[in-house]
C-alpha cells in the first residue's frame, strides 16, 4: 500500500509537472503584458502633468503682458489694479489648503481635471469683465485651481514614480518655467500684445477716455472686448488648458484600479520619526528660498536700473538672463538628477546661491559682476524646489495635506518679502536692500538644511544626501 501511495504521489507529481510549464509560461506572457500596459500608462499620465505644468506656466505669465489691456478692459489704471494680484495670491493659498485635503479623499486625476477646467472657464471669460470687482473674483479663481494643481501634481508624480521621482521631479517644474517663458513671446509676437506692464505707467492713460469709456459700459459687467488680441490671446491658451483637462479626465475614467495601487503604497508609506517637525523647518525652508527667487527677479530691473546706474535695455537685458538661466537649469537639471541625489543637488544649488549673492554684494557697483553673479544666482535657484520636494519624500511619504503646508510656506513668502522689501527699499533708497536680502535667505537656508538632514536621517537606515 505504500508502494501504491508512493506511486500514486510520484504519477500526480509528474503531471504537476508537466502542468506548470505552460501555466508559468501563460502567468509570465500576462505579466509581461500587464507590465508594459502599466508602464504606457504612467509615461502617458506623466506627460500630461507636464503639459498640464506647461499650461499653469503660461496662465500664470501671461498676467504680466496683458496688464495694460485688462486695466484699459476694465477703465482703470494700473496702479490702482494691483488687487487682482492679491486675489490670485489668496486664492492660490485657499486653493493649496482645499486641495491638500481633497488629494488625499477623491481621485487625483478627477481634482486636477476639475482644476483646469476652472482655468480654462476663467480663461475664456477674463477678456469679457469689464469691471475689476469681478476680474479680481476671476482672479481668485485661478488663483484656487493653481493651488490645487500644485499641489496634486507634485505628490501625484511621486506617486506615479516613487524612489524614481526626481528626474520627474524635475521635469515637472521646468515645464512650467517653459511655460512662463512661451506665455509672453505668444503675447506679443504671435497676437501683437504691444505693450509690456513694466513699460507703462498712469500717464499711458487718457483721464477723459477713460471717464467716456466708462460712461459707456457703466450698464454691463460682461462685455466683448474692444481689443480682439486680448480676447484670442486668453481664448487660445484656454482652448490649450481644455484639451489637457480632457486628458486628465480620460485618465480618471481609466485609473478606476487606482484603488489596488494607492492601498499597497499606503503600506509601505514612510514616516519619519519627526515627521511634523520636518514639515515645519521644509516650510521655513521654502518661505525664504521662494521668497528670495521672487524678490531678486522682481527688482533687479529696478535696482540695476537706480543703484548700479544702467540703461533700461541693459537691465532688461539682466532681467532676461536670470530667468534664462533659471529655466535653462531646470531643464538641465532633468539629466543631473538620474545621477546625483535630491539632497546632493540642494547642497550644490545652496553653496551657489550663498556665493553669487556675496559676491552681488561685495561687488554691489559693478556692471559686470551683476551680469555674472545674477547668471550664477538663477541657475542656483532653479532646482531647489523640486528638490527639496523629492528630498523630503525618501525619508517620510507625502500626502495632499503635507504637500500643501510646505507649498503655503513658498507662497507666503512670494507675498510677503518682495512687499516688506518694497517697503525698505522707500525708507533706504540708497542701500542695496534687495542684495542683502538674497545674502540672508540664502544664509539662512544654507544654515537650516543640515539641520533638516540631521534631523531626518534620526532613526533613519539610509543616507538621503
Amino acid at each position: 500500500v505504500e508502494f501504491r501511495g508512493f506511486g500514486a504521489a510520484a504519477a500526480g507529481q509528474r503531471l504537476l509537472q508537466t502542468e506548470t510549464p505552460a501555466q508559468n509560461d501563460q502567468r509570465a506572457v500576462a505579466s509581461r503584458r500587464s507590465g508594459r500596459a502599466r508602464s504606457v500608462l504612467r509615461w502617458f499620465s506623466t506627460a500630461v502633468l507636464y503639459a498640464a505644468f506647461l499650461g499653469l506656466g503660461m496662465t500664470v505669465a501671461m498676467l504680466g503682458p496683458t496688464f495694460p489691456d485688462l486695466a484699459r478692459n476694465v477703465n482703470r489704471n494700473i496702479s490702482s489694479l494691483s488687487e487682482i494680484f492679491v486675489g490670485r495670491a489668496l486664492g492660490y493659498l485657499c486653493g493649496s489648503v482645499v486641495g491638500g485635503v481633497l488629494f488625499d479623499c477623491m481621485n487625483h486625476f478627477l481634482l486636477l481635471g476639475m482644476s483646469m477646467l476652472a482655468t480654462t472657464v476663467g480663461l475664456y471669460l477674463i477678456p469679457f469683465c469689464k469691471t475689476a470687482t469681478l476680474l479680481t473674483a476671476m482672479m481668485s479663481v485661478f488663483g484656487v485651481s493653481f493651488g490645487a494643481l500644485d499641489t496634486g501634481a507634485n505628490v501625484l508624480i511621486l506617486i506615479l514614480w516613487g524612489d524614481k521621482g526626481a528626474p520627474h521631479m524635475q521635469a515637472l517644474h521646468f515645464s512650467f518655467a517653459l511655460g512662463a517663458f512661451l506665455a509672453p513671446l505668444l503675447a506679443k509676437l504671435a497676437w501683437g500684445t504691444t505693450a509690456s506692464a513694466q513699460n507703462h505707467t498712469e500717464s499711458d492713460f487718457d483721464p477723459l477716455m477713460l471717464n467716456r469709456s466708462s460712461k459707456a459700459v457703466t450698464d454691463s459687467v460682461f462685455a466683448v472686448p474692444d481689443d480682439m488680441n486680448l480676447l484670442w490671446t486668453y481664448a487660445s491658451i484656454g482652448t490649450y488648458v481644455l484639451v489637457v483637462s480632457v486628458f486628465l479626465f480620460a485618465l480618471f475614467c481609466k485609473k478606476r484600479s487606482r484603488q489596488k495601487k494607492s492601498s499597497a503604497s499606503a503600506q509601505g508609506a514612510r514616516r519619519a520619526k519627526y515627521h511634523r517637525a520636518l514639515l515645519c523647518l521644509l516650510f521655513l525652508f521654502f518661505f525664504f528660498y521662494v521668497g528670495a527667487e521672487v524678490t531678486y527677479g522682481s527688482y533687479v530691473f529696478s535696482f540695476a536700473t537706480t543703484h548700479v546706474g544702467m540703461e533700461e535695455s541693459e537691465a532688461a537685458g539682466l532681467n532676461s538672463i536670470f530667468w534664462g538661466t533659471f529655466a535653462a537649469c531646470r531643464g538641465l537639471a532633468i539629466f543631473f538628477a538620474t545621477c546625483l541625489r535630491p539632497g546632493t543637488m540642494i547642497v550644490v544649488s545652496n553653496i551657489g546661491s550663498l556665493a553669487s549673492s556675496f559676491f552681488l554684494v561685495l561687488f554691489d557697483k559693478s556692471p559686470l559682476c551683476l551680469w555674472i553673479a545674477t547668471s550664477v544666482y538663477g541657475a542656483s535657484l532653479a532646482t531647489t524646489f523640486p528638490s527639496g520636494v523629492s528630498w523630503i519624500e525618501q525619508y517620510t511619504t507625502l500626502t495632499g495635506k503635507s504637500a500643501a503646508f510646505f507649498v503655503i510656506g513658498g507662497t507666503l513668502g512670494e507675498m510677503a518679502i518682495p512687499a516688506v522689501i518694497g517697503i525698505l527699499q522707500g525708507h533706504y533708497p540708497d542701500l542695496p536692500v534687495v542684495l542683502y536680502t538674497c545674502l540672508g535667505s540664502a544664509l539662512f537656508t544654507a544654515v537650516l538644511f543640515p539641520v533638516m538632514y540631521k534631523l531626518a536621517s534620526l532613526g533613519s537606515e539610509h543616507s538621503a544626501l
